[in-house]
């Protein structure tokens, strides 16, 4: 397995030696305490430098984050899931500390789902796996579900945090969505004024009032905060303003064209979400049966959490993944 992965990211670096090398020159980040005994490094993808965080030995685990976060938010699971898995942390490209392209490209397709989820299919082959569970939340989640759909033959298992598929959520907004999720049609607006907008508020007030709409909950640590706050740069906002661009736009005809052919996820999905977060105040009765749409074989239920599972209860969602990751 190890070889035939190896092969893949041998491809990966002949394809694209001169970005390779800026990578291999692009200094690590500050060491955030938040993950003792995982190593750090850079994998280039097409396109993009992405940020990995790794350690534990067993079988590969793969764990993507959402907005307005980093890999930093499974600091609190990371640690226990080791003892079991190899966990593999990283930065969605232009979230964190990764780096993706300045520009969109047509329709927004340099921040879809589908080459964010080509970016994490690259890194595992760079860390020598053909195959390997997987777990998202927010919009890693939805980056996990398009990986899952993009590369059956890669992904055994993945469980997804918090969320609806893409295409359902669009296509059944309400006027109570828009205005719990202003966030998606605000992000997606095509005028970089929005995005000067975004970074005319501080940047602590920013990522405190996504994280918690009264201030910062209880459940937050203060160094993984320190560390969204520290990425709230230009780059990470232009990255995630083109990630719900692509959304709105691109992400919705792969998904369209996977409806139309019948294409489901066939890997096991376990999908969580919160009880007190969007998805579990407005499709707690039928959040399984939307996604047993979209996927073959779903089980799953709600923490008592919100919408941030893994740092409000990592204890649950340390014991889900270690039922389901098998």
């Amino acid at each position: 397995m190890a070889a035939a992965a190896a092969g893949l990211g041998s491809q990966l670096v002949s394809r694209s030696g001169d970005a390779l090398a800026q990578t291999a020159a692009r200094p690590l980040p500050p060491d955030n305490g938040l993950f003792p005994g995982f190593e750090a490094r850079w994998v280039h993808t097409n396109g993009a430098d992405i940020f990995v965080r790794h350690g534990g030995t067993g079988q590969p685990l793969l764990l993507l984050h959402g907005n307005p976060q980093s890999h930093v938010c499974w600091h609190k699971v990371a640690g226990a899931l080791a003892r079991r898995y190899h966990v593999v942390v990283t930065d969605l490209r232009g979230y964190g500390d990764s780096v993706g392209p300045a520009e969109g490209g047509p329709e927004h397709i340099n921040y879809s789902f589908r080459t964010m989820a080509q970016d994490q299919a690259d890194v595992m082959a760079a860390l020598g796996y053909d195959r390997f569970f997987l777990a998202g939340h927010d919009r890693g989640a939805r980056t996990a579900h398009r990986l899952a759909l993009d590369h059956p033959d890669r992904v055994r298992k993945v469980a997804l945090l918090d969320i609806l598929p893409t295409r359902y959520v669009w296509s059944h907004s309400s006027r109570e969505w828009a205005l719990n999720s202003w966030h998606w049609s605000f992000m997606a607006q095509p005028d970089e004024m929005f995005e000067r907008m975004i970074a005319a508020i501080p940047a602590r007030e920013f990522v405190l009032r996504h994280l918690g709409r009264s201030g910062k909950p209880a459940f937050f640590d203060d160094r993984a905060v320190a560390e969204y706050v520290r990425c709230f740069t230009p780059k990470t906002i232009h990255g995630s303003c083109e990630d719900y661009r692509a959304a709105a736009g691109i992400d919705l005809r792969h998904d369209e064209a996977d409806h139309q052919a019948g294409r489901k996820v066939a890997a096991p999905v376990l999908v969580m979400w919160g009880s007190r977060s969007h998805t579990g105040m407005f499709y707690q009765d039928n959040a399984l049966s939307i996604w047993r749409e979209a996927a073959t074989d779903v089980t799953g239920g709600p923490l008592n959490t919100g919408h941030y599972l893994a740092e409000e209860a990592p204890q649950g969602v340390i014991e889900a993944f270690e039922r389901f990751f098998v």
